[in-house]
């Protein structure tokens, strides 16, 4: 390997995760850090001080320009879009290596609710561990601007984060007793599950049936849990539990094809929030690395 393409993998791990959170799809990530790579092979390499720096700048604004694009096309989108998994626990190394909160699909949900500047700004800093003095010059912003753009971002993601938790052993918990009520559907049993202002979205991307706004409430989410169960049962498909993007997921197959990623958020005590991820061209990557509802559950 030549020291340039080692150099470029040496910091691939970072550069990925930081597309990948930016843009909330592993496709748009790939993409980003192919143009980075191109980049990277047609500058003078020698005259940089910091090529760790110049990569993430680079790659940073890639995203960013790539973001803006997305938000626009996201607002013709059918439904609620929510982001899509890396992989089941088989896992990219850079899942493992940058495994934190940060790469839940909660969090990369939540993340959502920022501008992409915002967005860009508070991952440099908040995740990245960049000072807001790094994070201006490779955004090209002042030092001010870098703060006020963090703390904007903090404040949003505050407003959404009562309903956020990233509790793996609490998730797994009530997943499992979903998964058992989805066994045996009662329409009782599921509502004593969900928080009275439970939120529900689906992500079906207009090429399934999905739910085309947010539900609230548990005896309406209930009401639809016993309908999807009772279609469910009728449809012979099979339910796992596993690990996506390092929390705790419940997987559906119909058919033997993978037909829904679903995650949830809790209180602690019940769950406050369910997206269902339906979108069949946001399940391929999961597809491709897991064998079907045969393979080793959570355990």
């Amino acid at each position: 390997m030549d020291p340039a393409t080692d150099l470029f993998q040496k910091h691939r791990s970072r550069l990925y995760g930081l597309a990948y959170r930016m843009l909330g799809t592993p496709a748009d990530a790939e993409d980003v850090l192919h143009d980075a790579w191109l980049r990277w092979h047609q500058q003078d390499q020698s005259a940089l001080d910091d090529a760790e720096a110049w990569l993430v700048t680079v790659t940073t604004r890639l995203a960013l320009d790539r973001l803006r694009r997305a938000k626009t096309e996201r607002e013709h989108y059918t439904g609620p879009w929510l982001p899509e998994p890396l992989v089941a626990e088989e896992e990219q190394p850079e899942l493992v290596l940058e495994r934190s909160e940060s790469l839940s699909l909660s969090f990369l949900a939540l993340l959502e609710r920022l501008s992409p500047e915002e967005r860009a700004s508070f991952l440099l800093n908040q995740v990245f561990d960049y000072s807001h003095a790094e994070a201006a010059a490779m955004l090209q912003i002042s030092e001010d601007a870098s703060r006020q753009r963090t703390h904007r971002a903090r404040q949003r993601l505050r407003e959404g984060r009562p309903r956020f938790t990233h509790a793996p052993e609490t998730q797994q918990r009530l997943l499992q007793k979903l998964l058992e009520a989805l066994h045996h559907p009662d329409l009782d049993n599921l509502q004593a599950l969900f928080a009275e202002d439970i939120v529900h979205d689906a992500d079906g991307g207009g090429l399934v049936s999905a739910t085309l706004h947010p539900l609230f409430g548990a005896e309406r989410i209930a009401r639809l849990y016993l309908q999807i169960a009772l279609h469910n049962q009728q449809a012979g498909a099979v339910h796992r539990l596993r690990w996506v993007n390092g929390a705790p997921a419940l997987l559906t197959w119909v058919n033997a094809e993978l037909s829904t990623v679903l995650w949830i958020e809790t209180d602690g005590e019940r769950i406050s929030a369910i997206h269902a991820l339906r979108n069949p061209g946001k399940l391929v990557r999961l597809k491709s690395v897991t064998n079907g509802p045969d393979d080793a559950s959570l355990s």
